[in-house]
């Protein structure tokens, strides 16, 4: 048993949330307690990011800050994406750091230097238990890794291929969160099951078990081309109509530089059928902006396609060439000036778009999910990415509770109380 203190940080993405929550049911297996400051733990835990350039030097901005505030006999340990892919070469650039390990490697996650080292044999994160979410909501990763081979991303050459959890390990971990809302992550969700020679109708049947143990079950990055009728449906089934597509682009000549299924017609035809069988359906999506020969005429076409597609949610990011991908090999690159003025104009257009869906919901009656005090969601909201809806704070954290929209800020709800 060990009584000592850590201190985890997690950047990126919501699976690597789901990676730190299991690192913590490991530590609290062992006796240790978490500590808000890095200063008084005597393990701290850097989970990293490494998906694009500014994640990997946010990574390391965090890694050198807490070095700098760890106590005397301390140990800091570097893992996460950035640990995977780089390992070593990490490990020279940051002496800072006592330990450099991916989750794939021993690593070593006992506390001070001055104690008895424990070292845990390699361990599977996707598949160890994690504790009682401490909010009313919670990510649960279906899978780990990538099969596909998009020009841009570098995931399946650290990942892995997709490996597929069963679907009795999942549904135990949701029992065990006690989670009003489930959120299902990995790299390719609706790809789940494929590689244990089960088919697409794999993700369908999860979900339809998933929402019989809880009020709300969410979908995050699904693959356009594996959007089937029976997808949709259980989607549907689930009263939450909120579909996250993972575009990238809308020109066909670009996409297949990317190495990507779809154009903007095709995206559109999706949005538009999925609308007409549920009109208050929701859409997130996220776009590349200055890939590799992305033209004037490519930028015009995605201005296009936002203004026709009317899409609630987007995220806009710039091209970052990764290191051993298909688009590092590509002529056509953007100048940085170019690629700055299309943000602005794709970023200016959304949020247009955005205030105008959320100013329609005033006057409405809406049910939210309290995430924490004066902070709510309803269904239209992913938790982290999306816009909030401020409510009263008497409202009890982790209830179910009605709403009347009385004013939007932006992405933001303002609400008072139904009586």
């Amino acid at each position: 048993m060990d009584d000592s203190t850590y201190h985890l940080v997690t950047l990126g993405c919501p699976k690597n949330e789901v990676d730190s929550d299991k690192l913590v049911g490991l530590l609290t297996k062992d006796g240790m307690t978490s500590t808000e400051r890095p200063q008084d733990a005597d393990l701290i835990i850097v989970n990293t990011c490494a998906f694009i350039e500014e994640a990997r030097q946010e990574s390391i901005d965090t890694v050198l800050e807490v070095a700098g505030l760890k106590q005397d006999g301390a140990r800091l340990v570097v893992t996460g994406c950035m640990a995977e892919r780089y390992g070593g070469e990490l490990s020279e650039a940051l002496p800072e750091a006592d330990q450099v390990s991916g989750f794939g490697v021993p690593v070593t996650l006992n506390a001070r230097s001055n104690t008895k080292n424990v070292e845990l044999p390699t361990f599977d994160l996707l598949n160890l238990p994690r504790p009682k979410s401490d909010r009313p909501w919670a990510y649960v990763k279906i899978a780990e890794g990538c099969d596909r081979s998009c020009g841009f991303c570098a995931i399946p050459a650290f990942r892995g291929p997709q490996r597929s959890r069963t679907i009795d390990s999942i549904l135990e971990e949701i029992n065990e969160l006690e989670a009003r809302e489930i959120v299902l992550v990995a790299q390719d969700l609706a790809s789940f099951g494929r590689d244990q020679g089960q088919g697409e109708k794999n993700i369908v049947p999860l979900i339809r078990q998933v929402n019989e143990m809880v009020e709300r079950v969410r979908l995050l990055y699904l693959y356009p081309s594996d959007l089937n009728d029976d997808l949709i449906e259980a989607i549907l089934s689930t009263n939450v109509p909120y579909f996250d597509l993972s575009l990238q682009h809308v020109s066909r000549s670009l996409l297949r530089r990317m190495r990507r299924w779809g154009d903007g017609k095709r995206f559109s035809d999706q949005i538009s059928a999925i609308r007409d069988r549920e009109p208050d359906a929701v859409f997130r999506s996220n776009f590349i902006v200055g890939y590799p020969g992305e033209t004037e005429e490519d930028h015009e076409a995605l201005l296009n396609f936002l203004e026709i597609s009317q899409i609630d949610w987007c995220g806009f990011f710039p091209y970052s060439p990764e290191e051993g991908t298909y688009a590092e090999t590509l002529e056509g690159l953007v100048e940085s000036s170019i690629v700055t003025e299309r943000l602005s104009e794709l970023t200016e257009i959304q949020d247009q778009i955005t205030a105008k869906h959320r100013d329609k919901l005033i006057g409405q009656n809406i049910e939210v999910l309290v995430d924490e005090v004066g902070i709510g969601r309803s269904w239209r909201e992913a938790p982290e990415i999306d816009g909030v809806v401020n409510v009263p704070e008497d409202l009890p954290v982790g209830e179910l509770a009605s709403v009347t929209v009385s004013g939007a800020t932006g992405p933001d709800l303002e609400t008072h109380e139904n009586f």
